[in-house]
């Protein structure tokens, strides 16, 4: 099913897709080895073994078949002093493994005016969904897509068009189509952003569907520094896994998202999907240090609280039982100084993890 609305398919199943998503702008012409330069792969092969190795392009030669990018690729890989960027193909199929047990994902991505659900428009939203193998972790089966643009009735800033690429004639009378997004999100168990805090706010604010799904944020929910990541920024950990791609565009940021959950994780067995499933069935916590001191104001900065402007009050997140029993300690000892203090927390679940809503509230005495 197709919409004029924008370039965008909703599907049942798709073969991988085969060719490079469109750029915004030039980035020049792809280039090839001239003759005079390598003449063979055993050429090539010498000019990376020796110890500075330079290989020039030129943009037409009648050699480009015999030395493919592919395979110069490959020997680029085998030499220590190189890695290789593939551009990240969209892949619309995965292997079906039959009667599995299966968890129904929707990976999403908005594009939008500004940072403030409560006064900025979505301009871009994308969603992929997926089965996703409980047991393995991987992707299960075909995937539907969509992807469309809406007017937001105001002007889109000009960082924002040169960020997204998404211009206000672009949008201009365009609008989601809400019954497609709507069948889309039919069954869904788990709707993951790449920082659900952003994406759900937005979501729930433009249509109500959106506030009875669970939510996961592949952003905070998996621990990327403690995997040995350098960064939790979805192009870096693309990059960690040999592929670039064309960033912020809705569609194409699920798509690298869902390459990027469905590797193993560095360190453990299980995908990056598996982790936020079974993250997503547990509890986490907002803790409040409800009434501290003002002297404890560092401290509480430096352990990562965050000032609530509108309660007043220092809060943080956590994301076991067993971590909030250690962090109840560390407040008493250090923000209280074992002072006998009542404070606040909230009990979330994924039907209220990262939306504007508040979970169960408790109280615990310290």
């Amino acid at each position: 099913m197709t919409n004029d609305q924008l370039d965008f398919a909703f599907v049942a199943e798709l073969p991988t897709a085969a060719s490079a998503p469109k750029k915004r702008a030039s980035r020049g012409k792809a280039r090839t080895m001239p003759p005079s330069e390598t003449g063979s792969i055993l050429s090539a092969t010498a000019a990376l073994q020796s110890p500075t190795p330079q290989v020039s392009f030129s943009q037409n030669d009648s050699t480009a078949d015999s030395v493919t990018a592919t395979r110069m690729a490959a020997l680029l890989e085998a030499h220590p002093d190189y890695r290789v960027l593939r551009r990240l193909q969209p892949r619309l199929t995965w292997p079906d493994r039959g009667d599995q047990a299966v968890c129904r994902v929707a990976v999403l991505d908005t594009e939008t005016t500004g940072l403030d659900h409560s006064k900025d428009r979505i301009i871009e939203l994308a969603l992929v969904r997926v089965d996703v193998d409980v047991q393995t972790g991987l992707p299960v089966g075909g995937m539907q897509v969509y992807d469309g643009l809406e007017d937001p009735g105001l002007t889109i800033p000009r960082e924002v068009q040169e960020i997204t690429g998404i211009s206000n004639e672009m949008v201009q009378g365009k609008r989601l189509d809400e019954a497609v997004v709507a069948r889309l999100l039919d069954g869904v168990d788990l709707v993951i952003a790449h920082n659900a805090g952003f994406d759900r706010p937005f979501c729930e604010a433009r249509m109500p569907v959106f506030r009875q799904l669970a939510w996961a944020c592949s952003f905070a929910d998996v621990d990327w520094r403690e995997q040995g990541r350098r960064s939790a920024k979805l192009e870096s950990l693309a990059f960690e896994n040999g592929w670039f791609y064309d960033a912020h565009r809705a569609e194409m940021d699920c798509h690298a998202l869902l390459a990027v959950l469905a590797e193993k994780l560095p360190k453990g067995s299980s995908t990056g999907l598996a982790r936020l499933i079974e993250q997503a069935a547990k509890p986490s916590y907002r803790l409040m240090a409800t009434n501290a001191p003002f002297d404890a104001k560092d401290q509480l900065k430096a352990r990562g609280y965050r000032w609530n402007a509108e309660q007043k009050v220092w809060h943080t997140r956590i994301g076991d039982s067993k971590s909030l029993d250690m962090e109840f300690a560390w407040l008493k000892e250090n923000a209280y100084h074992q002072r006998s203090v009542v404070v606040q927390f909230e009990r979330l679940d994924a039907g209220v993890r990262y939306s504007s809503r508040s979970g169960e509230v408790l109280f615990h005495q310290l």
